[in-house]
């Protein structure tokens, strides 16, 4: 198993966290944080094969434009062993690839990635759909409130927008535990507001924070 990049006390802080924010709503709360939402091997191997195979061909012109020839047969052996010196690099290095990917697709798998825990935890299927997820990516420095529908009907964007931020700063300052407990804080306070406990509430999802 992966050494967790939280501690048990820190994860009992956020737990503690969510317990408090949730005394004052029946909305639920539910944290994730991964390390990152895609290995990136293949979209990464991609671009740098594109790279190499750009780079190879910029040079061989300059070459016969400077009168040096390059045998056709020479130059493919340099262009693959150029690919796979460099597809052996990302392998070796993993933490390499998401430099070598757009941002665009970062983003998009980690909001994918967010979605999948969303349903994968139930979030959705809470009584009055009163769920909040607060996903993290640590990878692709990636925060994004997921709220179900009775909930964003009611807050608008620029309130999750706020709590992402805060998140996402705390996190570019290695503040994990901080970012979060402050971020359930913020969220509990949006849903007291529009969702006040009931007298048959019960806590329908789990306090912790789940680390993948």
């Amino acid at each position: 198993m992966a050494k967790k990049t939280m501690t048990p006390e820190e994860h009992a802080r956020v737990a503690e966290a969510v317990k408090r924010a949730e005394a004052n709503t029946s909305g639920e709360i539910f944290c994730v944080l991964a390390r990152a939402s895609d290995s990136y091997f293949f979209p990464s191997a991609f671009f740098v094969t594109l790279a190499v195979l750009v780079v190879g061909l910029i040079v061989a012109l300059l070459l016969d434009y400077w009168w040096f020839t390059v045998a056709l047969p020479e130059f493919a052996a340099l262009e693959l062993l150029g690919v796979l010196a460099a597809l052996f690099v990302l392998w070796v290095f993993p933490a390499l690839r998401v430099h070598y990917v757009p941002h665009s697709l970062r983003r998009r798998r980690a909001h994918d990635n967010a979605v999948r825990q969303f349903l994968a935890h139930n979030i959705h299927l809470t009584d009055e759909r009163t769920g909040v997820l607060l996903f993290l990516s640590m990878e692709e420095r990636y925060a994004e409130v997921i709220a179900d529908s009775g909930i964003d009907e009611q807050v608008g964007q620029k309130d999750w927008d706020r709590i992402v931020g805060l998140l996402v700063s705390h996190a570019s300052r290695e503040r994990l535990t901080e970012g979060f407990c402050e971020a359930v804080a913020e969220v509990g306070t949006l849903l007291a507001r529009h969702f006040p406990p009931r007298s048959n509430d019960r806590n329908e999802l789990d306090d912790h924070l789940v680390e993948i």
